[in-house]
Parts: structure tokens; C-alpha cells; sequence
């Protein structure tokens, strides 16, 4: 099984990330999500296909000193868990 996941954009609303922590933080996004898919699976809904213009996770709270890698894994989190619900 094979899951492909688009994602334009995500905002980071409050975090202090710069153009140079930026890469770092997508590629631990990208390497968890693959992780967490390759864990559990995909849910019946996303199996069907489809779309959806925006989502919306709940916070996630991070400090001012948290590592991208750990912000990454955040996200990423966050974000398995509103496209498995």
C-alpha cells in the first residue's frame, strides 16, 4: 500500500522558526508521518481518497528551546492524528 500526503503549507502560528530551521522541521515532519502511517496504517476514510483545503489540530505546546527535530515530530503528530479521526 502506498499513501501520498500533500501538504502546502503549514502555519506555525507563535513559534520562533526561521528560514534556516524551516527545512529541518519539514524533513522531521515528513520522516514521522511516514513513520506513524507505516505504524498504524491509514484510516478507512483516507483509503477512499480525497482532499480537504485546510485542517485544523489541536495545539501543540513547545518551548522556546524545544529541538526542530522535536518540533517536526509535533506536528507531525498532530496532524496523524486529525487524518486518522
Amino acid at each position: 500500500m502506498k499513501i501520498n500526503v500533500y501538504i502546502e503549507r503549514i502555519v506555525l502560528d507563535g513559534l520562533p522558526v526561521d528560514r534556516n530551521s524551516a527545512p529541518l522541521i519539514q524533513e522531521a515532519v515528513q520522516a514521522e508521518l511516514s513513520r506513524l502511517f507505516a505504524d498504524s496504517g491509514a484510516s478507512q476514510s483516507l483509503l477512499s481518497g480525497g482532499s480537504a483545503p485546510s485542517l485544523l489540530t489541536d495545539p501543540i505546546h513547545i518551548m522556546s528551546q524545544t529541538p526542530r527535530e522535536a518540533i517536526g515530530h509535533r506536528v507531525a503528530n498532530a496532524v496523524h492524528g486529525v487524518l486518522q479521526s
